[in-house]
């Protein structure tokens, strides 16, 4: 019989048909009766192929079913599937259990499954593609005073980058069995890792314990009140994941990270240079306000100068374009992914970046919340996590408790209920500091030694985490450097670093 099918052929995509789509349904065929025949060839196909790129719907349904026993160890060969396809009106409308056997008995060697497998998933590129230009030609036609063609730029751009790097423009449901493997795969990794991270380290051996690293996907706000330090630890964080960047190659051609990471620091307050120096300082020993002033001599330039060669391969990325509007954001995010690879994102800070002309917000309470769902979102698309730092409202100087809380948040809106970790940075020093008495009273002796017992530490409060307890952390803060590490308590491996 012949193997092409009877019915109307229908797009894979539950979209608009397609006229003339390209598809290749004899190589659906081919590959379909090479796995039945030989399912040892399932092993070859590699990956990227996916039940969503088949033409044909049945074939979609049949190449899901066959993968399903493949994964399990089980048989996946015409007999057995024809009862499970017992009740399909396309399988009975094909032949049923004879269209199965005609795909075995016309099946190519199993050598050919990849070619077959290649060309499959090429044609399903090419359908998502000519979908997305004509998607992109009605939008621009369309008159739409609220969204301007930049913004149709973004959009098609996202569109285009969720192409290439899924092989698809929506997934759609995700079977659980799926969700488990990538589960499972989480665990092994943190299993395999010193210390049972399952995320990326930020270098701080009590913060890491708390989160478990630095998630994919995940939305990690770090708030304070000015002067407390947050982009200081931030830029900690961050460079410590540069620094210690390390990956291997794949047999596709792209790179894995298995260690550290590539990094994107929007910073919204401070130029590219005033950053950089941060970081320089930090990695010298020698202080920054030294550093701008020029008062270091021959041998602190000398530590400067090494310090510098040392860390300026590090992929560490800055943008320091002010007022940054969230589509922008997250658009020069998607091309440094594409381009460069990228695993964390860092957003200093959250209340600077805007939401554009054209934003259909009220007040900014309402803009805040729009940004940080759509961060949220960003983490999920690019599967980086996101540290967005975030100011704190002056009502808690008002208090005589400074130990700031979830309430705290400046222009709040959803930001405690989209993030999946809030952190507060707390240090007594600073309050402290002053509410000095008169010098040569009792008072004044008193105040010294509370001085002297929390001088040189911070406190981070883990108000909310999703996926782990919340409480504090005790670090070292190194006001000079504008450092923080490891706090050095006594019989305790743990060292300021």
């Amino acid at each position: 019989m012949a193997l092409v099918p009877a019915l109307d052929l229908r797009p894979a995509h539950n979209d608009t048909a397609i006229p003339h789509a390209p598809a290749n349904i004899e190589a659906e065929q081919a590959l379909l009766g090479t796995v039945l025949y030989d399912n040892s060839a399932f092993e070859r196909l590699g990956d990227f192929l996916q039940a969503r790129h088949f033409y044909e719907p049945f074939h979609q349904r049949l190449f899901a079913a066959i993968e399903t026993h493949v994964r399990k160890g089980q048989l996946a060969e015409p007999i057995l599937l024809a009862e499970q396809f017992s009740r399909d009106p396309a399988f009975e409308e094909l032949g049923g259990v004879r269209y199965l056997a005609d795909l075995v008995d016309r099946a190519p060697p199993a050598a050919n499954a990849p070619d077959y497998a290649r060309a499959i998933y090429d044609l399903a590129l090419r359908r998502d593609l000519i979908r997305i230009g004509g998607e992109i030609s009605t939008t621009a036609q369309a008159p739409d005073e609220d969204r301007s063609a930049r913004d149709q730029i973004e959009a098609a751009e996202a569109q285009l980058y969720t192409l290439a790097e899924d092989g698809g423009t929506s997934k759609g449901f995700v079977p659980f069995a799926e969700a488990l493997h990538g589960a499972v795969q989480m665990a092994a990794e943190a299993h395999s890792r010193d210390g049972g991270l399952a995320g990326l380290s930020t270098g701080l051996i009590d913060l890491d314990q708390k989160l478990g690293g630095l998630h994919p996907s995940d939305l990690l706000i770090l708030a304070a009140r000015p002067s407390m330090g947050k982009s200081a630890l931030a830029v900690n964080i961050a460079f410590h994941v540069a620094k210690n960047y390390a990956w291997e190659p794949q047999p596709d051609g792209s790179r894995k990270t298995v260690s550290g990471g590539v990094v994107a620091f929007f910073q919204l307050e401070m130029s590219a240079e005033q950053l950089a120096m941060r970081m320089l300082a930090e990695q010298s020993g020698v202080s920054g306000d030294r550093l701008r002033k020029g008062e270091i001599d021959a041998v602190e330039f000398g530590r400067v100068r090494d310090a510098a060669l040392d860390i300026q391969e590090a992929p560490f990325h800055i943008d320091a374009t002010g007022g940054i509007t969230m589509a922008k954001l997250a658009a020069r995010a998607r091309r440094l992914k594409r381009t460069q690879g990228l695993d964390l994102i860092v957003v200093d800070y959250l209340q600077l970046v805007t939401m554009g002309e054209g934003s259909r917000v009220d007040n900014r309470v309402q803009e805040v919340s729009a940004i940080t769902q759509g961060l949220k979102a960003l983490a999920k698309e690019l599967s980086v996590p996101i540290i967005a730092l975030a100011q704190l409202s002056r009502q808690v100087e008002a208090r005589e408790d400074k130990k700031p809380q979830l309430s705290d948040l400046r222009e709040s809106g959803s930001i405690e209920q989209d993030a999946d970790c809030v952190m507060f940075i707390y240090r007594e020093e600073y309050y402290l500091s002053r509410t000095e008495p008169r010098e040569g009273t009792p008072e004044h002796l008193t105040w010294q030694e509370q001085m002297d017992q929390v001088a040189g530490q911070a406190e981070v409060i883990i108000g909310k985490q999703r996926h782990g307890p919340i409480g504090t952390v005790k670090l070292s803060f190194n006001s000079d450097l504008t450092k923080f590490g490891n706090l050095a308590r006594d019989h305790s491996r743990y060292e300021i670093r």
